[in-house]
């Protein structure tokens, strides 16, 4: 049984192949073939036209011509995606062997499966999971080496061991304390999973048995440390609002309603909750590239801790969100990293976060940006609601010089 009280819980699982009659990436239609131009397809095509001496030359208004220049500063391109305008997208991962192959997942059983790079997708079905009276909300995916794995809500995991051709179901308990919003992929055959009412847990052989690396629930420890003058923990509802992992394996969370943060570290036996040094209550909390941490804001104010490690010491950064809220922040290197938010709203920093600058690449998409992800250096993605997905565009400085 999968409860604080019981550390361990066994599994069992059931086999999901690849359905035959899925179409490849290659059959789906590209960018450049869809009504909408993207600005690969413009540039060329502009390229093209002013190769031409018999044609007029194009006459830009000025507000015309500094819309294009702002456009041609973008380092992001929108990917149309073949499914329904409702879907939220909640997180992306490729294969370490073949960094063509990756997944994106989101709301309403959405799972899709690229081979280009991102460039295209296909969407990828899971015939036992369609089979039941569910809507799944696939939360977290991870992989190491050829072995992956997915998460999602209501309590489902999926394992893959030859890079998602076929995946597992391995059911779990229904004594799981929480939904599964989280899952890295650690070690071969090993990952850990993480609940929103913080439960940690870890397996080392493909998920048939998992141990509680946190010995009590965040309402216990809340119950308990109430006294010592954490704000706000009493009106704590039992959830997380957002969990990040370090590279190291620490974790930062957010509470529900955003009055407090709780911090664990591997051999910690419970969450170590912190008071917010900000009037206004926390959005989303993470880890910068260099061990430090970033934190967000409701309002679109955004915060970076004193020093690297756990800190309760934070320090304001002016940004231009012009009033929308910055939901998330991802790192391309030490030095630049993006953060993205409500209404399209993109900022770009190249010095560690000292100084933002925004980019103007999606305001005209009318969505939510909530999840910055870069996998490398030169493959990043940017994931909203209504299906909206940015790729970051490692050639642009080749592109527009």
């Amino acid at each position: 049984m999968a409860s604080l009280t019981s550390p361990t819980f066994t599994t069992n699982t059931r086999c999901l192949q690849r359905p035959q009659n899925s179409h490849s990436p290659s059959q789906q239609p590209r960018l450049s073939q869809r009504p909408e131009l993207n600005r690969r397809h413009f540039i060329s095509q502009t390229a093209s036209l002013s190769s031409l001496p018999l044609l007029s030359p194009l006459i830009l208004n000025p507000q015309q011509a500094n819309a294009a220049a702002e456009d041609s500063l973008s380092e992001w391109e929108r990917v149309y995606l073949p499914i329904d305008p409702g879907v939220v997208l909640l997180d992306i991962a490729f294969v370490p062997d073949d960094t063509n192959h990756g997944f994106l997942l989101g709301t309403r059983q959405t799972i899709m499966e690229t081979k280009d790079g991102g460039n295209t997708w296909v969407q990828r079905s899971i015939p036992s999971a369609e089979d039941e009276d569910f809507n799944y909300r696939f939360n977290s995916i991870s992989f190491k080496g050829k072995e992956g794995w997915i998460v999602g809500k209501p309590a489902i995991l999926l394992y893959t061991a030859d890079s998602g051709e076929t995946w597992e179901r391995i059911p779990l308990s229904a004594q799981l304390p929480g939904d599964m919003v989280y899952i890295k992929a650690t070690e071969e055959k090993s990952a850990e999973m993480v609940t929103d009412e913080g439960a940690i847990y870890v397996t080392s052989n493909r998920g048939y048995n998992w141990r509680a690396a946190v010995q009590e629930s965040v309402s216990a420890t809340l119950n308990r440390t109430v006294s010592s003058g954490i704000s706000g923990a009493s009106y704590y509802t039992g959830t997380f609002n957002t969990v990040n992992r370090s590279p190291n394996g620490n974790y930062v969370a957010v509470s529900s309603r955003g009055n407090f943060y709780l911090t664990w570290e591997p051999g910690q036996a419970f969450w170590q909750p912190h008071n917010r040094a900000i009037a206004r209550r926390i959005q989303n909390m993470g880890w910068r590239a260099d061990g430090g941490l970033w934190l967000l804001v409701r309002g679109g104010g955004l915060y970076l801790s004193k020093g690297i490690g756990i800190s309760e010491e934070f320090e304001e950064i002016p940004v231009q969100s012009r009033g929308f809220g910055i939901l998330d922040v991802g790192y391309r290197s030490k030095e630049e990293a993006w953060a993205a938010g409500g209404s399209g709203i993109l900022l770009r920093t190249t010095n560690g976060g000292k100084t933002w600058t925004r980019d103007k690449a999606a305001d005209n998409i009318a969505a939510n940006l909530y999840s910055v992800k870069f996998i490398d250096d030169k493959k990043g993605f940017v994931l909203g609601n209504d299906g909206v997905l940015l790729r970051f565009l490692n050639d642009a400085a080749i592109l527009y010089a």
